[in-house]
């Protein structure tokens, strides 16, 4: 069932028809926009309205703008926020370019090279910008909407000119990406999701923040997240994260921009992450610390591809 958030009110421009006079007429004061609110539904008794207040109290005095969506299978659980607003993917487009690689490679019926493993190994663990880019041109545009098509990604498009980091994402198509990377499905075989899981729970320590912040250990984690500072907007800073054990198989997208610094998004998202974790899977966990690399890399190209 798909689930859809409400955009909040719309102000419509209002006017009197042509000659018409009414004297002594007031005009109207606009209606003050309503920001978008978390909307959870669940199967089990009374945990939407615990997630859709614990989320939104994450989320209070949290400047920037932050799209979220949330899905666990256990329960029939969804949260959604902003679940179609756009964002530059940054390098959590990583994963899709991993997914076209392999649902590629079945369609032709073959392994992958050594080769492309060892891209794609680097792209994922090390959030590698140059494996990506050789993938992205091996790839090409007509394989890439392909794979796009054949997983219902229709709000995702490809960034033009060989910046695979201005991909335009959202957590709607986030949320349909794993959801066939964690189960199975027709557009990617057991051994491609099973493939994408190992590589995203082997991601190199400093950038395993975000979505499996306070995560108990009891739970898998597998991971990928973005970062990127353009002249507008600030930082986008993204974390997308599959997370099984403790009697429940959930999947969390948390897109943010607007943010001043990397670390002040990267915050924001744990705060999110840490709320949907105690809810789902309550248990006493220790605290958890990011450190950020000295010089996170950009997320795209510095030179286009050709």
């Amino acid at each position: 069932m798909t689930h859809r958030i409400s955009r909040g009110a719309r102000v419509l421009a209002a006017s009197l028809g042509a000659g018409v006079i009414v004297p002594l007429a007031f005009a109207a004061a606009p209606a003050a926009a309503v920001a978008p609110t978390v909307s959870c539904t669940s199967s089990k008794a009374g945990l939407a309205a615990k997630l859709q207040k614990d989320i939104t109290a994450a989320l209070a005095n949290r400047r920037g703008t932050v799209a979220v969506g949330l899905y666990d299978r256990s329960t029939k659980t969804t949260c959604t926020l902003r679940s179609t607003s756009a964002f530059d993917s940054a390098s959590v487009v990583k994963v899709t370019v991993l997914a076209t690689l392999l649902w590629d490679a079945k369609k032709h019926n073959r392994y992958l090279t050594s080769r492309e493993t060892t891209l794609a190994t680097a792209m994922i663990t090390q959030s590698d910008n140059n494996a990506t880019t050789t993938l992205w041109r091996q790839l090409g545009m007509t394989k890439i909407k392909g794979f796009l098509t054949a997983a219902g990604m229709t709000q995702t498009k490809p960034g033009a000119d060989g910046y695979w980091g201005l991909t335009q994402i959202t957590v709607r198509d986030e949320q349909k990406l794993l959801a066939l990377v964690t189960a199975k499905n027709t557009v990617l075989s057991d051994n491609s999701r099973a493939y994408i899981l190992k590589l995203m729970g082997k991601v190199v320590s400093s950038q395993r923040w975000g979505t499996p912040a306070g995560a108990p250990s009891s739970v898998a984690v597998h991971v990928k997240n973005g970062w990127l500072s353009r002249a507008t907007n600030g930082w986008r800073v993204h974390s997308i994260g599959t997370f099984n054990g403790g009697g429940h198989d959930y999947t969390i997208s948390v897109l943010t921009h607007g943010n001043s610094t990397m670390n002040y998004g990267v915050a924001t998202i744990q705060g999110v992450a840490k709320a949907i974790h105690k809810d789902l899977v309550p248990v006493t966990v220790a605290a958890q610390r990011y450190t950020p690399t000295t010089t996170p890399k950009e997320a795209f190209p510095a030179v286009p591809a050709n």
